[in-house]
Order: structure tokens, then sequence, then C-alpha cells
């Protein structure tokens, strides 16, 4: 057993193992208890340790980077509800704000290399967990990209990070605390600071409310300035990678009318982490270095 998982939904953690067996993920253990009572004696003898590991997004996305199962590896996706534009923004009051916990267990283990994300909104979160990693001893290196640019057909609009602990050479090429990643998102930047947005940068795409029926209209309405084309019936939005991707059509629901557990499966879905940029942040991290 090489891995830990740490997932506390009963569905999720099913799911996990079922992955496990199937050799999709890392092998390992699947602890469905909260974050908040795992010690950090719980977590040795494990190489690899995903927190709020979800479908175990995390690992499959070491494996598609080509990230052996037996290098260590800590990845941590902590809960985007308090920090998300669709949420009640209750930010740092809100109980699911889990970060102090998950640093507990990093300040205690050291682990050499956490990876992580974040919801692009989140700016504020970032810049505490930059200087929080930063004051135990940790380089971050973080960049706002989203999964579109890394092959999908979505936006999930996301920060990335990943902060080194021991490799001295990394913290020289990385003085400014910045990775940049294969498909450039054209806003690298540090957490807290603004730039110039790339033209046709759509950022936050979560404020669009996919399925809501929306037009070429609201989404200017919204301040967006990509570049939107309509062809055979369809509305298509130019990504930063060049390419252009189909907008949801209006009026689109995921009901999934007879299919079994079908809320479970969605909020699975829903909370997953995209394994593809998250690749694209594993590599770019593993050519610094």
């Amino acid at each position: 057993m090489t891995a830990y998982y740490n997932e506390n939904n009963p569905f999720a953690a099913q799911w996990l193992r079922k992955l496990i067996a199937k050799n999709l993920i890392a092998p390992g253990d699947v602890d469905q208890r909260s974050i908040v009572d795992v010690q950090p004696g719980d977590l040795i003898g494990y190489t690899q340790c995903h927190f709020f590991a979800g479908i175990g997004g995390w690992s499959l996305a070491a494996r598609l980077a080509g990230w052996d199962d037996e290098r260590p590896i800590w990845t941590g996706s902590c809960p985007c509800q308090p920090f998300s534009v669709s949420g009640k923004q209750a930010g740092f009051d809100d109980p699911r704000h889990l970060w102090p916990e998950f640093k507990r267990l990093i300040s205690e283990r050291q682990p050499s290399v956490v990876f992580g994300e974040q919801s692009a909104a989140a700016a504020r979160w970032l810049a505490l967990v930059r200087s929080d990693l930063e004051t135990m001893g940790y380089a971050m290196g973080a960049v706002p990209m989203e999964a579109a640019s890394a092959g999908a057909d979505h936006f999930r609009d996301r920060y990335w990070f990943v902060a080194d602990y021991n490799n001295a050479e990394w913290r020289t090429n990385c003085p400014e605390g910045n990775v940049s990643v294969g498909k450039d998102t054209g806003r690298q930047e540090e957490a807290g600071h603004t730039s110039k947005r790339s033209p046709v940068f759509v950022e936050h795409a979560s404020r669009f409310g996919w399925g809501k029926g929306w037009t070429e209209h609201e989404f200017r309405s919204r301040g967006f300035t990509a570049s939107v084309a309509s062809f055979r019936g369809r509305q298509y939005v130019e990504c930063p990678d060049g390419k252009w991707r189909a907008l949801p059509p209006p009026g689109v629901r995921w009901l999934g009318n007879g299919i079994p557990s079908r809320v479970d499966k969605l909020r699975g879905l829903g909370n997953a982490v995209d394994p593809r940029p998250a690749a694209e942040i594993i590599k770019a991290y593993m050519a610094s270095i």
C-alpha cells in the first residue's frame, strides 16, 4: 500500500476503493474520517497522501504526468464552497474552510512536495496558503488555469499551486513563486496581485451559470471579452490555447433520469478535480526540477 486517500463522503470513498481495485489510481487505503480527526502519526508509511480525495483526480493526474506511484507526493483540494462565486462566499468564516487542518498535517509531516487547487475566485485564500507554506519553509508557485486549456470542453477555472520543501534548485529557478505551464493561459500572476488579462481569456467562468439559457449578449454583459462565434446553430468561444469550444445549449439540465444514485454521482463528478490541468501542473513542476 503506497497511497493514503482521505475522503469523508461515503459514496466517494467507495468510488475510490473501486478505482483502486481496477488499478485506475495508485493502490492504497481509503480513510473516511474527517481531516479534522486525522493525526500526523496516521500517515506514517504512506508514500502518497491525497486529502479531500474525491474520486481520485489527483492520483490519476500524477499517473498521466508520468509521476510514479512510489514517488512521494501530497495533494489536497480544500473545499471550494466558502470561496466559490456560486456559493454563500462566507470565506474564512465558513466551517468548510479546512486549510488550517491541511496545514496542520503538512507542518507535522513536512512532505517534500504538495500540490493543490482552489476556485479562481479565491485569491485571498491562495495568499493565505502561500504565506503559511512559505513560513513553513516551502517555496510555492501558483498559476490560474481553466480546464479548457488542457483539452477539456468546459472552463472550470481554478488556481493551481505546488509547494516544494527540499529542492534548492527549484527555489532558485522560481524566485517569485510562479510556475509556467505548457499551455499558457495568458495570466500567470501571483495570488493577490493583478495583471493584464489576455483578450481571449474568460475569467471566473463559473459565473456563467451553465445550462441557464444565457446568450452572447448575457456573456458580454458579464464583462467577458473572449471572441464568440456562431456556427450551425451553436455558439463557440475562443480559448487561450487558440481552440474554439462550444458553449452549452440553452436549457440543458443534468437530470440523469433512471440512473441509479444519480445525485451522488453528479456530486462526485461536480466536486472532482479535472485530472488534465492537474497533470499539466505536475508535468510543469517535473520539468522545472
